[in-house]
């Protein structure tokens, strides 16, 4: 396996749905989420937060149309945070928004921001429903409740999942399809073998294949990394699963003898 790249970069999702060039995709996924029908590529306005860290985490797309600021996620592994970190990034995103009008914000006139539209797109290998709400308040302590609420939509974007969406969107059935292939070829062959074989049989019908052919190095790239990760981040968990156990057996074995002592002492 090759070493995992502990420098960020670009996922393919952000290579592809990201770019300011590619807006007519960033529009097509909108339209598909939203059941919409813009056309004007052009009203897109792209605000992913590429060259700031926040606390320690990078926004993968997020854009302003139609007074939403839409804030996309793409995820090869559950993770039940994402209402959090999406609620952070919104805060961040939402406070640029604000920098002309920050005066403002002591008048008594409202000032008036895009609304939040926090999308999890889910391509892990575990199963999950085609959609899933995810939100904020799950991350409360048990029996307390909060004043704010975030609530984050978990899209199944697997290659067969959610018919309806990649039907509405091509360039997203085509990505499903590319990281579909690379998983059942990767079962067979060493990944860098698999992510070749998988863009060189990329059917001339599928609109992606232009771009991801003139970028190949940097898409080949992100595509062994995101991989190598997502194999990283499976064996931490399987290891962190067995000491869990390991810990609570530890555990047992202490509170069974503390228990016997304390026996033997009353009897």
């Amino acid at each position: 396996m090759s070493q995992v790249n502990r420098e960020y970069k670009d996922r393919l999702f952000t290579f592809i749905f990201g770019r300011e060039e590619n807006r007519e995709w960033t529009l097509s996924l909108y339209n598909a989420v939203n059941g919409s029908n813009y056309t004007d590529a052009s009203a897109i306005q792209i605000t992913t937060i590429n060259d700031i860290i926040y606390m320690g985490m990078r926004n993968d797309v997020s854009f302003i149309i139609a007074n939403e600021l839409n804030l996309y996620e793409q995820q090869s592994s559950y993770n039940p945070n994402m209402p959090v970190r999406q609620f952070l990034y919104a805060a961040k995103l939402i406070e640029q928004y604000l920098v002309p009008h920050q005066k403002r914000l002591y008048w008594t006139a409202l000032v008036k921001i895009p609304a939040p539209r926090l999308i999890v797109f889910y391509n892990g290998k575990a199963a999950q429903a085609d959609e899933t709400i995810l939100k904020l308040s799950d991350a409360y302590f048990d029996g307390t409740k909060g004043d704010i609420e975030a609530t984050v939509r978990m899209l199944n974007i697997n290659y067969g999942r959610n018919k309806d969406l990649a039907d509405s969107c091509k360039p997203l059935q085509e990505y499903a399809w590319i990281v579909d292939k690379i998983r059942t070829y990767a079962k067979q062959m060493p990944i860098e073998n698999a992510v070749d074989k998988t863009i060189g049989e990329m059917p001339e019908s599928h609109i992606l294949k232009p771009f991801l052919l003139k970028h190949k190095a940097e898409v080949k790239g992100m595509l062994l990394t995101e991989y190598n990760e997502v194999e990283h981040e499976e064996f931490v968990r399987t290891m962190e699963r067995a000491e869990g156990r390991a810990e609570g057996r530890a555990e047992g074995r202490a509170e069974g003898r503390a228990e016997g002592r304390a026996e033997g002492r009353a009897e």
